[in-house]
């Protein structure tokens, strides 16, 4: 049996684990929060003190965290996985970081030959709890062959998308367009109000025709009801943007509506809702419209 060490066990990584407790591997987890980490013992999965104790009894390690910092602070160091790990061992990386990053410990593994995936995934809370992620993972073909079967567990579409970095590459590049299109939906769905539209019975035809898209599907309910418990955090998608924003300055390519989007999400962070789920850009588009939040 495949051991697991699972060093993330919030919104993503918990229920991540979940499914691979239930799949039959054994998972080893680590996180800052005693109240996670009871959790997955009660879910049937073990526990460490540390990462450097993790690491050393595991065969495969998968981080979820929140930011390229984080993945830094448990990857390097004399207390880092890298330092800790076998040679051989491999290291799925599944936070929304920075390509370059991603590339940086990539190329640092190489010195202790470990072998690491970029995996960062889409579809939010419920695809975790579901395991139907989309999975978009960078590194070298022959370590995605040797981590598929355990991607495919978390995941429903895992696709190896290029070398170290892509997937972070193509994660941001998710981003842009699910940020876009929660706030293209967020201004359908206040100017409807306005007109006083059934906009319960406008998101079902919108739906059925070529304006059609996952974000109606699954988050226009929460919007209409104002309900923003996070599922994906606005302060995470923020951070995102941040991270398309400066790799597409890098490469010179430009993004006017994902540098309008980025600045939104910044300006509803700023007004103290980072912890809402990213939908909460409806209220921002009912407070520049005058119009008070329902």
């Amino acid at each position: 049996m495949t051991s697991i060490g699972f060093i993330g066990l919030g919104i993503m990584g918990a229920p991540m684990a979940a499914n691979l407790i239930k799949a039959g591997y054994e998972v080893i987890g680590y996180d800052r929060s005693q109240p996670r980490l009871e959790q997955l013992r009660q879910q049937g999965g073990r526990t460490s003190t540390g990462v450097p104790e993790l690491v050393r009894v595991v065969d495969v390690v998968i981080t979820m965290v929140p930011d390229s910092p984080d993945v830094e602070d448990v990857a390097f160091g004399p207390d880092g996985i890298l330092a800790n790990a076998k040679s051989g061992q491999l290291y799925i990386d599944t936070s929304s970081i920075s390509p370059k990053t991603a590339q940086n410990v990539a190329t640092a593994a190489r010195e202790y030959g470990v072998r690491v995936l970029d995996a960062p995934v889409s579809g939010g809370e419920q695809g975790a709890i579901d395991g139907n992620l989309s999975i978009m993972v960078g590194g070298e073909e022959a370590d995605f062959a040797a981590a598929r079967e355990i991607l495919e567990v978390v995941g429903s579409t895992v696709v190896h998308v290029g070398p170290h970095g892509a997937g972070q590459t193509v994660k941001v590049a998710n981003q842009l367009i699910v940020a876009g299109t929660i706030e293209l939906v967020a201004e359908a769905i206040v100017f409807l109000e306005a007109y006083g539209v059934d906009t319960a019975a406008a998101v079902k035809v919108l739906a059925g025709g070529l304006a059609g898209n996952r974000i109606l599907d699954r988050k226009a309910a929460g919007m209409l009801a104002r309900e923003f418990q996070p599922g994906f955090r606005v302060e995470l998608h923020h951070k995102d943007l941040g991270n398309l924003q400066a790799a597409a300055r890098e490469v010179g390519v430009v993004i006017p509506l994902g540098a309008v989007v980025s600045q939104l999400m910044a300006a509803l962070k700023a007004q103290g809702d980072g912890g809402l789920d990213h939908t909460a850009l409806l209220k921002l588009v009912e407070q520049l419209s005058g119009r008070a939040s329902r």
